[in-house]
């Protein structure tokens, strides 16, 4: 099928899917013309690349894990014994970003705390000068 075909069926731009290409993530078969021609399998990559990025992988981790992960249902499993614990490295990575997170919303709740509680914050917006 060709790029567009691929869009049809996954709901992802072309821009992403050249994208996908150009991390390694996809790779279509290229007609002598150059025009991408991407195949059934293509289809169930894009939907395990969406499902790990939605997971809050970075590419260049999905390409190392792409190949490591099977469909079982709805979900991924794994499939090379060391995965596991690379997926366990990147959960902790999220978790800390989630903690620092939770921290400067903290912080920014003091802030607003300590300000006028019943006055809307106005933004102030440049004025232009013509």
């Amino acid at each position: 099928m060709r790029i567009g075909e691929m869009v049809r069926q996954t709901g992802v731009s072309e821009r992403l899917l050249r994208y996908y290409e150009e991390q390694g993530l996809l790779a279509p078969t290229r007609l002598p013309s150059g025009y991408r021609v991407y195949s059934d399998a293509d289809v169930d990559t894009v939907r395990r690349v969406r499902t790990l990025l939605a997971a809050g992988l970075p590419t260049a981790t999905i390409a190392q894990v792409l190949p490591c992960v099977r469909d079982d249902g709805p979900n991924l499993a794994p499939v090379c014994s060391d995965l596991v614990a690379q997926l366990r490295k990147e959960r902790e990575r999220i978790t800390r970003a989630i903690k620092d997170l939770q921290a400067s919303q903290g912080m920014l709740d003091a802030v607003i705390a300590a300000g006028p509680a019943d006055t809307a914050p106005a933004i102030q917006q440049p004025v232009s000068k013509g």
